[in-house]
């Protein structure tokens, strides 16, 4: 099956700082692996800014100003918070990447193309809709399931939340909502403290922890077990992925211990669920990874996995 890749050279002008993880060169390091001889017939499109109104879906009008407002001058920086933080070419980052989820879902319920990955960054499902944090300016996965119904009607649409922390922002948008669903398997204890399989929203959030050391054994069995279910009952009219890479063995930030094996190996699965009950619409948006070389070799087994599905 064909994969829509959607990215920005503007993604690499958000520039956090020396020596935070969350670098620029965590996208060229993607793009590299996508221009690899087995993705070369893929097709590719530039991600649009996002527009005002599809943030507005998610995020309340004060967040966006204040957020319009913090923007820095060339050379400078500002903290949202201890882990965010905006470079003069962060804003046009981050609504190129909100952007790009939102394309995504426009090309895979308008069709042909079934599958699409967001190769993109800042990442989003930490951003709650009034508070950026945990490297996350807007709340990218929640914004495009929030377009999937607004523009093209889609009653159900659920996330798949890989990334070893817990996507605390995308339960926020969606924990009163029981038209959206979230499935997150993640490290506990970890950053940022939350996704205890006790908070279940309306019933709509499904969280699994995995202790550090977990292997992938441990997190097939979450998956086989609670979450492949859960989305199984739930029988999404779409299916976004948060594909964070950082439970990788060699990942810096966390103690999970996944090859890319398991990568490909939930992205299968979750296509093959979207199939049956979504026709087949998977929109996969980058999250965490922040190893350069397993995030390299990560999302090529990502995408690789998305193609033969």
């Amino acid at each position: 099956m064909s994969v829509l890749i959607l990215t920005h050279a503007a993604c690499v002008a958000h520039d956090p700082g020396p020596h935070h993880p969350e670098c620029p060169d965590r996208w060229r390091t993607v793009i590299r692996a996508l221009e690899a001889e087995a993705f070369s017939a893929l097709p590719r499109a530039e991600a649009q800014r996002a527009t005002r109104e599809q943030i507005l879906r998610v995020h309340p009008e004060a967040y966006l100003q204040a957020i319009m407002k913090a923007a820095p001058a060339e050379g400078d920086r500002v903290a949202l918070d201890a882990d965010t933080i905006l470079s003069h070419g962060s804003i046009k980052a981050a609504l190129r990447s909100a952007g790009a989820a939102v394309a995504a879902v426009d090309a895979v319920c308008t069709g042909p193309i079934r599958h699409a990955f967001c190769a993109t960054r800042p990442p989003g499902h930490h951003a709650e809709p009034s508070r950026a944090m945990g490297f996350c300016v807007f709340a990218n996965a929640a914004i495009a399931a929030r377009h999937a119904q607004a523009v093209h009607g889609l009653t159900r649409v659920a996330v798949a939340d890989f990334d070893v922390h817990h996507g605390n922002g995308t339960q926020a948008c969606f924990e009163a909502d029981a038209s959206m669903m979230l499935a997150s398997s993640h490290q506990r204890p970890l950053y940022p403290g939350t996704g205890t399989p006790q908070e279940r929203g309306v019933g709509n959030i499904f969280n699994a922890t995995l202790p550090p050391g977990a292997d992938g054994a441990a997190f097939r069995a979450v998956w086989d077990r609670l979450l492949l279910p859960a989305l199984d009952a739930f029988a999404p009219e779409l299916l976004i992925i948060s594909a964070g890479f950082d439970a990788h063995v060699a990942d810096p930030l966390a103690q999970v211990r996944l090859t890319e094996a398991d990568f490909a190996w939930i992205t299968q699965e979750l296509s093959t669920l979207a199939a049956r009950h979504a026709e087949g619409r998977v929109v996969s948006v980058l999250e965490g990874g922040y190893d350069l070389a397993a995030l390299g070799s990560s999302v090529a087994a990502h995408v690789r996995a998305l193609m033969l599905s």
